[in-house]
């Protein structure tokens, strides 16, 4: 396809998908091409915080403009990825509609769910079976090392708590009250020249070791 005939005013998304594998041609553009997954993973990262942004400002336009963002960087790695015989975009929306349809057995099946809660409890049992978990452990490991770790220790603690491993404490609290002790632990690891971040990473895999000790240990 000649680069004149993708000079449109409405654009599809076979449109696109086009124009990146004209960008990663021979003829396409020297930077697109000279690009892999590991020299673009940090704009996917940007796209998606950016995309929030636009939540969180309730920004219709910037969201829009920012999905389309988060879009291409999926393009992107697919045309990378068929390059390389690997995959290409048609196996990443194969897979993502396979997962939809097996992960609502309460909708494409004969199962029910009775609310919202009843229905990520079948989608989280289904996620196991398909990624064949057989223990909280395996599922804590799941949990992916590059979400922010304040992210990753909630995720954990939730797996923990609801597989029976850790109890949480009862004392009632308030966002007021955690905000307090949230900039107080902050301005504590400040003082003492600790950065909160690693220190979170290295304690969410000890977590992770406890937890799977105690499991072993239960079993």
């Amino acid at each position: 396809m000649e680069a004149r005939d993708l000079i449109k005013e409405y654009y599809t998304f076979e449109d696109l998908c086009a124009i990146m594998t004209l960008l990663r041609s021979e003829n396409g553009c020297p930077w697109d091409r000279a690009q892999t997954h590991e020299s673009i993973r940090k704009n996917l990262i940007e796209e998606c915080y950016e995309a929030l942004e636009g939540i969180d400002r309730a920004d219709d336009a910037l969201l829009k403009e920012e999905l389309g963002d988060i879009l291409l960087q999926i393009v992107f790695h697919a045309q990378i990825a068929k390059e390389g015989a690997r995959f290409d975009m048609d196996g990443v929306i194969n897979g993502v509609c396979q997962k939809l349809v097996s992960r609502h057995p309460h909708i494409f099946a004969e199962e029910h769910a009775d609310g919202a809660v009843s229905a990520l409890d079948k989608w989280e049992e289904m996620k196991r079976r398909e990624k064949h978990t057989k223990s909280v452990g395996e599922d804590l490991d799941r949990v992916a090392r590059t979400l922010p770790s304040l992210m990753r220790t909630q995720k954990l603690l939730k797996k923990a708590t609801k597989a029976g491993l850790y109890n949480e404490s009862q004392e009632v609290v308030t966002k007021e009250t955690l905000s307090l002790r949230y900039f107080e632990l902050c301005a504590d690891a400040n003082r003492a020249g600790i950065d909160l971040e690693e220190l979170a990473y290295s304690e969410n895999e000890a977590f992770i070791a406890q937890m799977k000790e105690k499991e072993e240990h239960e079993n």
